[in-house]
């Protein structure tokens, strides 16, 4: 493995961009389901017991009940989503980011009304050679919330992520629609409830709605990610199995680091990585207990020692790249 050095100097233009070495695991796109999946590491034990992570999500599953993941950022709430889809083939996530304007009808299902009124107002032009628009479910697409809850043989994986961000309303709005199991599309319900309709799914898929309501047949595993930044209403906790996920240890970090670095260690195997990164990895977690850090900026110094970086000798970019979540 030769030398690797950086590729801005400040100096000449050259074309040494064109030598970048392949990104990091974390930040390759394409397939971001299974790659997180393959690569979270759950706690089996803790101690002699099994792992909470283990015990509630099996109990989720059973209990048809959502799982509301708290932790700090970086702890791996997110992928936990990932793993339990990819272990138990569930399919790709469902994710639904979450922002202050996101309400419920956004997960369920999205109406282009004024896509269909413009369509509608060209095939008025009695030059058109069709005599009628498209049908209604063209202008309709279901979103993540929505396609979870869809009739399926089996349950798909929903991932509401960062819940503290949404409207003070939005978790009491999703209260009946998880314990009814069903919600209604009114622009195919005022058609009748004989009348079926063929709409998108938020991954791409077509389903025939019928009578414009949609009742899940196996209730989907909800995982709702939360970093602790405010509190939810009783009575939506009451419905919610709760999880709290600690930041990773000593042995944890090495089997990240292990299962993120595979290929690389694959690579070059006469390369003792840890032997390099020991001294990263407990200086990372030294200053994990002065402040707030996430596990991928660990990861992130430990990509740089791979490219023959050492972020421990540069202050500056160890400074950088090592920068606390809770200060500005």
């Amino acid at each position: 493995m030769s030398d690797t050095t950086w590729r801005f100097t400040g100096g000449t233009p050259h074309d040494g961009i064109k030598d970048l070495p392949p990104p990091p695991s974390w930040r390759m796109f394409g397939n971001p389901s299974k790659n997180r999946g393959e690569t979270y590491q759950t706690r089996q034990y803790d101690g002699s017991m099994v792992s909470a992570e283990i015990e509630l999500v099996n109990a989720a599953l059973l209990l048809r009940r959502p799982l509301l993941v708290t932790g700090k950022p970086g702890t791996g709430k997110s992928s936990l989503a990932y793993a339990v889809a990819t272990e138990l083939k569930l399919g790709d996530v469902l994710r639904w980011p979450i922002t202050t304007r996101s309400t419920l009808r956004e997960g369920l299902y999205d109406y282009d009304a004024i896509g269909r009124l413009q369509d509608a107002s060209l095939y008025q032009n009695p030059n058109m050679s069709q005599p009628s628009p498209p049908k209604l479910g063209k202008y309709i697409r279901l979103g993540p919330l929505g396609t979870a809850l869809l009739s399926q043989h089996i349950p798909r994986v929903l991932l509401v992520d960062e819940l503290d961000k949404s409207d003070v309303d939005l978790p009491n709005d999703l209260l009946h629609v998880f314990e009814e199991g069903e919600y209604e599309i009114r622009e195919l319900s005022r058609l009748g409830k004989d009348h079926s309709e063929e709409v998108e799914t938020w991954d791409g898929d077509k389903v025939v709605i019928h009578g414009g309501i949609v009742q899940c047949k196996n209730f989907p595993l909800v995982i709702f990610t939360s970093n602790g930044e405010r509190d939810f209403p009783p009575a939506f906790l009451r419905r919610c199995l709760r999880l709290t996920i600690q930041p990773p240890g000593l042995d944890e970090l090495r089997a990240i680091i292990r299962s993120h670095f595979s290929t690389y260690l694959e690579q070059y195997p006469d390369d003792d990585l840890f032997v390099r990164v020991e001294p990263l990895i407990k200086a990372f977690l030294q200053r994990r207990e002065q402040t707030d850090l996430s596990t991928d900026q660990l990861l992130n110094a430990v990509y740089l020692v791979t490219q023959n970086v050492d972020p421990l000798s540069r202050p500056a970019l160890v400074e950088a790249v090592w920068k606390s979540l809770s200060n500005p």
